[in-house]
């Protein structure tokens, strides 16, 4: 019996993983990641970190990227409340180069959002507060820490929020174009 139901985005390499939860009068069991059915799926990534996230409302996140030889793929899911969770193509050889997709993830819904490498990776918080849990695969540089700026109008990523609230680090993205040149 599968466990995963994996569903390509309008970018073919962005996944869509819905996973299935086994609920009672207890509560409920998932397993949220099985090597052998991603595989199976076309995900052939080693994660190597697990990451954990908090954040409240109106909160943008991102758009974060590591640049090559460090680029890394992401399997982001949402442990608590709801988020818009988003990704952009960035690598400027793709034919959807600068385009973005985005699916809503919460803890109800049971969908994850995989993140290949070469794509800027970022989330806004629709419900009061939100937890994620990210696999990644490789471990964090610094040195190798790039970001694009969240309302870069070349993407025209339709947030639906004017005044988020964002980090100082991100506040000072650059657009994709700076970022490529």
């Amino acid at each position: 019996m599968k466990k995963f139901n994996f569903i390509p985005s309008k970018i073919p390499e962005v996944m869509i993983i819905e996973y299935k939860k086994l609920e009672d009068e207890r509560g409920f069991f998932a397993e949220t990641y099985n090597n052998k059915e991603f595989i199976e799926a076309g995900i052939t990534e080693e994660f190597l970190q697990d990451n954990h996230s908090f954040s409240k409302k109106n909160v943008i996140r991102g758009l974060h990227i590591t640049k090559a030889p460090k680029e890394t793929a992401k399997l982001v899911r949402c442990i608590r409340g709801e988020i818009m969770d988003v990704a952009v193509d960035a690598r400027p050889s793709s034919p959807t180069f600068g385009k973005w997709v985005s699916e809503i993830l919460s803890e109800a819904n049971g969908k994850m959002l995989f993140i290949p490498k070469g794509f800027a990776h970022g989330f806004l918080v629709l419900s009061e507060e939100a937890e994620i849990t990210y696999k990644i695969t490789d471990y964090y540089y610094p040195e190798y820490d790039r970001g694009i700026k969240w309302n870069d109008p070349d993407i025209g990523i339709q947030w639906e929020i004017k005044n988020p609230i964002l980090s100082e680090k991100d506040k000072k993205l650059p657009l994709l174009k700076d970022l490529v040149n």
